[in-house]
């Protein structure tokens, strides 16, 4: 079989037990890490990942079946020193965060006789270095860095293992909703990312199938008025089951989107012209993309492409042009009902 690599794919490190991969941010920026944690654990078998990520990616990994055994949450400031002490030293050290002017400074505290990750001209140099432009696929970034670890590429999507606890608390929270179920996430961290027309687009689904809207308690004001079944209370396994278990996810480009990715459900997505260069799934036949080409600000009219110039301070949605009847279309073809060929999830239980 051949050896696939994005980049340059250098000599593997010899005699490497430990490995640290660095990876903070929300659940998506975790998942469009997952290949290239994947390709390390390949490239790597006898040794132990450990990411040095966020409570949240705790939440979702720990005890779950996987490439990573363990989490340590990214420290706070204050607490820096104690958490270096006591996490030992690694054989090899990986930064899968960003350009590295904060995370390779972090990265080298770690005690790595190797390290890796991309450089930017103002960061602190890491031993194998990789190049890092804003305007890449976050997953092909990720893929292209660890070819400088020596993992070749062992999987282009993320995968997240679905267990029996996760389907047991969806059932409970989807007891009595109509099949088949399509899961509806309206909120972003950026909000200009929010799609404004999901309460259109719910009632043109209700006859077709349950629709449950799923939110966290400070994404209560975007819930509220939708038409729907709404869950804010689900663990992290639950979230993962609610997921698992729908025949579509509708999603702005959000961190459950890619979730729903990651755990086999089908997806219909809105995006931003610039987010689906970075965050936008590979393939088509599972994933539906509708994109919005909205170039300004539609309160002030500055450049939403010039990510160098920094932002305005307007919060206007740069998606509210994606038509609903588009979306609706989307989704109502992947029902199983449609006719249309439905294909089984690829990450069971």
């Amino acid at each position: 079989m051949p050896v696939v690599c994005l980049g340059p794919l250098c000599a593997p490190v010899p005699d490497v037990r430990r490995i640290a991969v660095l990876r903070g941010g929300g659940l998506g920026d975790l998942l469009f890490a997952m290949p290239a944690i994947d390709s390390l654990a390949l490239a790597y078998p006898d040794a132990e990942i450990t990411l040095v990520g966020t409570a949240l990616h705790r939440d979702l990994l720990s005890g779950r079946p996987g490439s990573v055994r363990e989490v340590l949450v990214i420290p706070q400031p204050e607490s820096e020193e104690e958490f270096f002490a006591d996490v030992g030293p690694f054989d090899l050290a990986v930064q899968l965060h960003g350009g590295g002017r904060w995370s390779n400074p972090f990265l080298r505290r770690l005690g790595a006789r190797c390290t890796v990750g991309p450089n930017t001209p103002d960061a602190v140099p890491l031993d194998r270095p990789a190049p890092f432009t804003y305007f890449q696929n976050e997953t092909m970034r990720w893929l292209e860095v660890v070819g400088f670890a020596g993992a070749p590429v062992a999987a282009l999507e993320p995968s997240i293992a679905v267990t029996e606890a996760d389907l047991a608390e969806a059932s409970a929270a989807l007891s009595g909703l109509p099949r088949p179920i399509v899961t509806v996430h309206p909120g972003a961290t950026d909000p200009r990312r929010r799609w404004p027309h999901f309460a259109e687009l719910i009632g043109g689904l209700s006859e077709r199938a349950g629709v449950v809207v799923i939110g966290t308690e400070s994404e209560r004001p975007l819930l509220d008025d939708l038409p729907a079944r709404t869950l804010t209370q689900l663990s992290m396994s639950g979230l993962v089951g609610v997921l698992a278990s729908s025949a579509v996810v509708v999603a702005n480009d959000s961190g459950p989107r890619h979730l729903a990715q990651a755990v086999g459900a089908q997806t219909v997505s809105i995006y931003w012209m610039g987010n689906v260069i970075n965050a936008g799934p590979a393939g088509r036949a599972r994933h539906g993309v509708h994109i919005s080409w909205t170039a300004r600000c539609p309160v002030c009219g500055a450049d939403c492409t010039r990510h160098d110039l920094g932002r305005c301070e307007h919060d206007a949605s740069i998606v509210a042009d994606v038509p609903v009847a588009d979306v609706l279309a989307d989704v109502l073809c992947r029902l199983p009902s449609s006719g249309r060929p439905q294909w089984t999830t690829s990450h069971p239980a």
